[in-house]
């Protein structure tokens, strides 16, 4: 059975039914919508099961020639690299699609674009060949414009332009890196694992202007400094399930991109960029940080701890080691699930209030106490409070990167100290102190939007107390990665 592909295509199946419903039938168009997200994640859950965790290669692969003529295939797999981020994407499209249930305008197409969204994604984490890579790569592109775009607030249509520009540059970028590689290899191939066995007839040079052509395309997605400045404005301006699409998937793009991708195929390019790669960690960590603490909104603040998060990711796979690379797969998880349950959480406040000022509110925590619960508790894994899902995935991190770039590492530690700041003073500022009477009467979290957050709750504390959960999936195959790269 073609679970891969079952799984990849179903949204675009909920998406064309999608079309063929009345735009008046919204209840339709719901059903039709979850459904086929939800069966997509069912799939996940059913691989889940089946993954088998002491193989590092490729699982449930798929290849079928497309394209012969220029060795172009329709090639799926996935291993302990890809599969925990394929998990990840499902579960965030199905609890965004539920977030999604109050978009009260144009909604046929908005549930339309949010599906292709979600095929592009998994099409993204599972593509072998490097040609459908890119398609899948490009297709991401379209529907993100018009969810920002349409849907978005009010610098909606500047913050679309500039994530579409900023996206597809470096996108161009990464089309040649593909079409160098193919023209060095020997035979011509678009198999990303053939190139990777390929890696050691291609000289230096080339290694070096292919990886740095590449990288530039990565590095927008992930983002790293300092193609970092799109982010922002895309966050704050982008409806509240998009904002967790982009915080809790998109960034992990470009990280996927050069495990799966630049490290394994240029391998001596790698080693020369590792020292420029690690600065640009330690930028991230702490110019993030620093950056969020000086913000009142409380959505641009979660969008600039993403940029510092993702400067973790940075540093735990320029130590090229088992447990370096674990603690960047595992971070970007944890960020995902945790920066997910902020950005709903900050869209359930914004709902009723209609501000994400924080010197607007004030005493909140004793009108609103399960709200402030989840809160507090997606906070305090943020800052990497020991016991929940940052924490473990932060540490080993450090604990990789500290023997090769030691007073890189200690630098970067000042990042949590920072983090720790900010997220603390939005919990005193929002839920401490007297309550504003403006907000006397604000209701707690209702019911459909526990629904969508409860899930990444349980996760947030289940991988903070038992990361074997996810670390299981990926190490073997990251111990096999590191030793491609040596």
């Amino acid at each position: 059975m073609p679970w891969l592909s079952l799984m990849l295509f179903l949204p675009l199946l909920g998406a064309c039914a999608v079309l063929a419903i009345p735009k008046d039938n919204r209840q339709a168009i719901h059903v039709a919508s979850l459904a086929t997200s939800a069966l997509s994640l069912m799939v996940s859950l059913g691989l889940f099961f089946a993954f088998d965790r002491n193989n590092p290669g490729i699982q449930f692969a798929e290849k079928a020639d497309w394209v012969p003529a220029f060795s172009i295939q329709y090639s799926l797999g996935v291993d302990g690299l890809s599969f925990p981020i394929v998990l990840l994407t499902t579960l965030l499209s199905f609890l965004s699609l539920i977030a999604s249930l109050g978009i009260r305008e144009r909604i046929k197409e908005y549930f339309f674009w949010f599906l292709i969204l979600e095929t592009g994604m998994l099409g993204v984490f599972t593509a072998l060949d490097f040609f459908l890579f890119y398609i899948f790569w490009e297709i991401v592109l379209v529907p993100m414009y018009f969810l920002i775009g349409i849907w978005g607030g009010p610098q909606k249509e500047y913050a679309a332009i500039k994530f579409f520009l900023y996206t597809l540059l470096g996108s161009l970028f990464i089309l040649l890196g593909i079409l160098a590689l193919f023209f060095g290899s020997t035979p011509h191939t678009f198999d990303i694992l053939e190139l990777a066995r390929q890696n050691q007839q291609f000289s230096r040079t080339f290694q070096i202007v292919v990886f740095l052509a590449l990288y530039i395309g990565f590095a927008v997605k992930i983002p790293a400094f300092p193609f970092h400045t799109w982010l922002p404005l895309a966050h704050v301006e982008a409806p509240t399930p998009v904002s967790v699409i982009l915080a809790g998937v998109l960034l992990k793009m470009g990280l996927y991109g050069l495990l799966r991708v630049s490290f394994p195929i240029l391998p001596q390019a790698t080693q020369w960029f590792l020292p420029i790669l690690v600065l640009i960690a330690v930028i991230n960590i702490i110019y993030g940080a620093l950056v969020a603490m000086a913000q009142t909104d409380l959505k641009k603040m979660v969008a600039y701890s993403s940029i510092n998060h993702m400067g973790y990711c940075l540093l735990g796979i320029a130590a090229l080691s088992p447990t370096g690379f674990n603690g960047a797969v595992l971070q970007m998880i944890n960020h995902g699930i945790i920066t997910g349950s902020l950005f709903l959480l900050v869209g359930v406040l914004y709902d009723r209030a209609h501000t994400r000022e924080m010197t607007a509110f004030g005493g909140l925590g004793v009108r609103v106490p399960i709200y402030t619960g989840l809160m507090t508790l997606a906070a305090m894994a943020s800052l990497g409070l020991p016991g929940l899902a940052g924490f473990i995935s932060e540490f080993l991190c450090f604990l990789g990167a500290f023997p090769v770039w030691k007073w890189y590492t200690v630098a970067s530690v000042a990042g949590i100290v920072i983090t720790a700041g900010f997220f603390l003073r939005m919990l005193q500022k929002v839920f401490m102190g007297p309550l504003n009477a403006q907000w006397g009467n604000l209701p707690d979290i209702r019911a459909r939007e526990i629904l969508s957050i409860a899930p990444l709750t349980v996760l947030t504390v289940a991988l903070g107390l038992w990361p074997r959960l996810a670390l299981d999936l990926m190490n073997q195959t990251l111990i096999y990665l590191s030793t491609l790269i040596q």
